[in-house]
């Protein structure tokens, strides 16, 4: 069995992947961004879940965070789950947040970067981006990011198994009760990519809907494109992949 950290496993998707991996037998690690919501997570933690808490808004949050990973067993794969549609944070917690623990994680050979179909509608540039948060940032633009990070680490480090998955537009409390795709479909692929063995979950690089490998942004597989965010991510946080 493996050993899963899901970020923002409070609630919606990042709830339902833990609730399943834990299911399954695995070892699974939940995060919630302060106290209040972890105790939200009490039910599974009865069950054996391994709690962290860090506002992904906060950087030194993240670092901390990634230090108590690090000194406990390894992780073999981590779901980057957490993320915010609207408001200051979206750069913050959609992009930031999963490249300073990408960076500072010791061990996962499968990554796991929860997309949007909303990444066909961003802007691969990079110029005037508030990293930090101090204005609202653009939902589109942070998962086409997000999703180009998954497209690099897949690229420079071919130990690791590194993904990118679209879920659907699913009725959680960021998507609304209205949504119309299925929630059990929504969470399925992460978890697959994270702990299967059939071959197609043994792969890299690749951008998913519902278990389908399809085709992301054209900028998420351009290298240039890559190599540019990876190094102002680096020059912003101080922190090189």
């Amino acid at each position: 069995m493996s050993r899963i950290l899901v970020t923002g496993s409070a609630d919606g998707l990042g709830r339902a992947a833990a609730d399943a991996l834990l299911s399954q037998g695995h070892d699974v690690v939940v995060h919630a961004r302060n106290q209040k919501r972890a105790a939200e997570m009490n039910a599974l933690a009865d069950r054996g879940a391994r709690t962290v808490v860090g506002d992904f808004t906060e950087r030194d949050a993240v670092r901390r965070i990634a230090a108590e990973l690090n000194d406990a067993e390894p992780l073999d794969a981590v779901i980057h789950n957490a993320g915010v549609w609207s408001g200051p944070a979206v750069m913050p917690v959609n992009i930031i947040a999963p490249y300073l623990l990408t960076a500072l994680l010791r061990g996962p050979r499968r990554l796991v970067y929860l997309s949007s179909g909303s990444h066909f509608s961003g802007h691969p540039r990079l110029a005037g981006v508030d990293w930090r948060g101090r204005s609202a940032g653009s939902y589109a633009d942070s998962k086409l990011y997000v999703t180009a990070l998954a497209a690099a680490v897949a690229r420079l480090r071919p130990e690791v198994m590194s993904n990118a998955v679209d879920p659907g537009w699913v009725p959680t409390r960021m998507g609304g009760p209205s949504a119309p795709d299925d929630l059990e479909l929504g969470h399925r692929t992460q978890e697959w990519l994270a702990a299967g063995d059939d071959p197609q979950a043994l792969s890299t690089g690749g951008y998913w809907y519902h278990q389908q490998q399809t085709q992301p942004h054209r900028a998420v597989h351009d290298e240039a494109f890559q190599d540019r965010l990876l190094q102002t991510l680096a020059e912003e946080t101080g922190t090189e992949l």
